[in-house]
């Protein structure tokens, strides 16, 4: 019988249910468990694709092609498994489901009601996961604040699960704020018992509490308290700290026994294997040892949220820990450049990434940058967009066609180097209609993309409308650019880069979706070495 974890948060948003999840996965599949972990979110869009990232942050793309939430990275990037579909649910998906059942007549008839038929939707999904993967635990993170009106519908669902698995199959982690008050200088536990409570009103009760806290409780009988007052026991009281690097936590939360406690208290008496965080804890070392720095200017359209970028963010640290640097990042409004400012806001940068996005807002920006890049032999790494950008800002630049651009900002083109795909031309909807999920890419010998990858054959994930045009692809060679990556049959360009510049490369895909920790991904390990050759050369 598979266990299920349920992990919830109490008190406010945002305090790193995901992280808790994460690390959680990470320490069980160093004990030998096969591990598979999902995400369920309460808002009413179908999947977080067509949302802005103001809203909701960057979204993740599966292998097989679902549009998923952010914590999805964490999870894969701690886990290392590569998730899927069945990862991630919203409520949206939910009642979508549903209704397409009452229409088809599944029901026969049935009044449909939010018990049994929203929850059933929601344990169904629960137990697929479990049922594709084969995984020895489940790790289920309930998006949203425990007293959330939107949330209720997954907690009955959970609730529910614990009775129909067994109770000793089911394990609930609450997750929830210890807040320290400076005017008193002391913890406070009674958001935590009010969480608690709350969490208890729906018929959970807790196994569990992970204490958020940004400095160390030093009075024990805050633990004490909680776990009395919350009705689990006092080593079931675990302190989660802030911590400067966030891959240190499946370290701080070994070192606190959340895994073998979540394993005595599911009844599990013996774990495949001895813990084994040894190459965990050699990645942690290099980072403590990476000495080098390297700025890298990142030129988007929605850095005021940095999460917009979370993926990108964590695959630049990942590759400068590889090259033994820390890479510090220069967040750029890509509506602040234009070729006269872009000297003074890129020039003390010796990398320019610009990453993927949809509109218009900000276009002109990144084409200064991959521009100012190209001109003045700065490694330049463009993603899905910023391949695009780099496209029409060499056709500019150097082929001459003044008004290059993409029919997506400017459909009147006489020279469209950016187009739709022809199966996306009659499409009205915006959801779920790109080229989505992994495809593979045919690699060009005595490319940057081959000293990256060094194979000939790669897959990688896409999130995409528009390719390169391919009426513009022998000009383009005439001129020097060099096709690095296409589809295996040719037809579409995966990549494009510029031969003789210390770094400049555009890929049409998403690379930073398979960066790991402890496994840089290829082409942000080139990429970073670059910035970091190019500074010392001009030091």
């Amino acid at each position: 019988m598979a266990k299920f974890i349920f992990v919830t948060g109490g008190v406010v948003s945002g305090l790193g249910k995901g992280i808790t999840a994460a690390s959680l996965g990470r320490l069980l599949k160093a004990r030998g468990f096969k591990v598979a972990a999902q995400k369920l979110d309460p808002y009413i869009n179908v999947d977080p694709g067509t949302m802005s990232p103001y809203q909701h942050g960057e979204v993740f793309v599966t292998n097989d092609g679902a549009e998923t939430d952010l914590d999805l990275g964490h999870y894969e990037r701690f886990i290392d498994e590569d998730l899927n579909r069945y990862s991630n649910l919203t409520t949206g998906k939910v009642y979508w489901n549903v209704l397409n059942k009452e229409r088809r007549g599944e029901y026969l008839g049935e009044t449909v009601q939010v018990i049994p038929h929203i929850t059933n939707e929601i344990k169904s999904f629960i137990y697929s996961v479990q049922e594709k993967t084969d995984a020895d635990i489940v790790i289920t993170e309930i998006g949203g604040t425990t007293g959330d009106i939107e949330s209720q519908p997954f907690l009955e669902a959970i609730r529910q699960v614990s009775c129909e698995a067994g109770r000793s199959n089911c394990l609930f982690i609450h997750v929830t704020l210890i807040p320290y008050l400076e005017s008193s200088g002391e913890h406070k536990s009674k958001p935590t018992q009010h969480s608690v409570k709350q969490l208890q009103s729906f018929g959970i009760m807790p196994d569990i509490i992970v204490a958020r806290c940004d400095r160390p409780v030093d009075d024990p009988s805050i633990f004490r308290k909680i776990a009395l007052f919350c009705n689990v026991k006092e080593d079931c009281v675990i302190e989660n700290l802030t911590l400067p690097v966030l891959y240190e936590a499946p370290i701080m939360l070994e070192e606190a026994g959340l895994a073998k406690i979540v394993l005595r208290e599911l009844g599990i008496e013996k774990a495949p294997q001895e813990c084994d965080l040894t190459e965990w804890k050699h990645m942690l070392d290099r980072i403590k040892n990476s000495r080098k720095t390297v700025k890298i200017s990142l030129v988007g359209k929605y850095v005021k949220l940095h999460d917009s970028y979370l993926s990108i963010v964590e695959s630049l640290h990942h590759a400068g820990w590889e090259n033994g640097a820390q890479v510090e990042i220069n967040w750029v409004d890509s509506e602040t450049i234009t070729p006269e400012t872009a000297p003074e806001i890129l020039g003390g940068s010796t990398g320019i990434i610009v990453p993927g996005g949809f509109g218009i807002r900000g276009i002109e920006g990144m084409i200064a940058a991959a521009d100012y890049a190209r001109r003045n032999n700065i490694p330049y790494f463009g993603i899905c967009l910023g391949m695009q950008i780099a496209a029409i800002a060499f056709a500019r630049g150097v082929l001459g066609y003044e008004d290059a651009n993409s029919t997506e900002f400017a459909p009147d083109s006489k020279h469209p180097v950016i187009a739709l795909m022809e199966e996306q031309m009659d499409l009205a909807d915006m959801g779920g209609t790109m080229r989505l999920g992994a495809y593979p890419c045919r690699i060009s010998p005595d490319t940057l993309m081959m000293k990256a990858y060094g194979k000939g054959l790669i897959e990688e994930r896409h999130r995409h409308r528009y390719e390169f045009n391919n009426k513009f692809r022998e000009v383009y060679m005439e001129h020097g650019a060099i096709f690095s990556g296409q589809s295996p049959d040719g037809t579409l360009v995966e990549a494009m880069e510029i031969p003789g510049h210390p770094f400049y490369l555009g890929v049409q895909y998403h690379p930073e979706f398979k960066s790991r920790p402890n496994r840089a991904h290829p082409i942000f390990r080139e990429f970073v070495k670059a910035a970091l050759e190019v500074k010392e050369k001009n030091s």
